[in-house]
């Protein structure tokens, strides 16, 4: 099962004045990426606001993207839902347009028990040949999948890897001690990826990297390369610049920093609203100090 390793950017999806989607500035947001060195792209995510697209938008994304991508760099899709079966029909639908893996984030509201996100990932899995990562993000979805659960799931063919959301290193550790080492674990935090690298992990699924896809590159590759001290370095300095794109909700604080940047037009779909003043800035100012506007 192919797996990639280093900087995967979580795009946004690029809203019009419509609040239809727009393909022109997500290409040119694409092309930024990959000139970027960013190393995959995951498409309709928590950060491309996946939960509001309709299934005809999501097909219609991934699709796109595929054919802007052309074989680039590998594309991971985000086909998680607290709907079993909603999650198994689109990752058996998306199988079919040329992406290289899914993202499948634990099901949120409904939640289920240890024993049921076991029963939901490996009913997910068998809709498809290709390799699923898990995301395991409590402060969204409100379960965490504990290292027993992932381990038990690392025991699926396809189940390949897992976006390690919590915060919690400790149970990072576990997850990297129990799991085979061909099980990959990426962060999914921006201001711990040399810790979780340091804890056996092989890169980040990030949020900066849609500003900053070189740097983000850079501290994940630098790690890889034996540079740890300059790696470290990077990642310190750009500490209170991930912090500003969390003063609000994710993706509002970056799609205003894309917006800055001159892509795309920072539109979001409700329930999400524009970045307060006080946030926004911080923003402005962080993304000034680093010289990105």
């Amino acid at each position: 099962m192919s797996k990639f390793i280093g900087s995967g950017v979580a795009i946004t999806t690029p809203f019009n004045e419509n609040n239809e989607i727009d393909f022109e500035v997500l290409e040119r947001h694409i092309e930024f990426l990959i000139v970027g060195k960013t190393d995959a792209i995951i498409v309709a995510g928590t950060t491309g606001e996946g939960a509001t697209l309709s299934e005809r938008e999501h097909k219609e994304l991934v699709k796109r993207v595929v054919k802007i991508v052309n074989k680039r760099v590998p594309i991971i899709v985000g086909t998680g839902s607290n709907n079993t079966k909603k999650a198994y029909e689109l990752t058996k639908q998306c199988s079919d347009y040329g992406v290289d893996g899914f993202l499948v984030v634990t099901p949120y509201y409904n939640k289920g028990t240890q024993k049921g996100l076991i029963e939901h990932f490996t009913y997910i899995a068998s809709s498809t040949n290709l390799p699923i990562i898990l995301y395991n993000v409590p402060s969204r979805t409100n379960v965490n999948m504990e290292a027993n659960t992932v381990y038990e799931l690392s025991k699926v063919k396809n189940i390949v890897g897992i976006k390690e959301a919590s915060g919690n290193l400790s149970q990072v550790a576990k997850i990297s001690s129990m799991c085979d080492k061909e099980f990959y674990i990426y962060s999914g935090n921006d201001d711990q990826i040399t810790s979780v690298m340091a804890l056996g992990g092989k890169g980040v699924i990030s949020v900066l990297g849609n500003i900053c896809p070189e740097v983000t590159h850079d501290i994940v590759n630098k790690f890889i390369e034996g540079k740890v001290e300059d790696s470290i370095e990077l990642q310190l300095k750009y500490i209170e610049m991930i912090e500003s794109l969390f003063t609000e909700v994710n993706p509002i604080p970056v799609k205003m920093a894309l917006k800055l940047m001159g892509i795309g037009e920072g539109n979001l779909r409700l329930p999400l609203t524009e970045i307060e003043e006080e946030g926004f800035k911080k923003l402005k100012k962080e993304m000034e100090n680093k010289e990105i506007i």
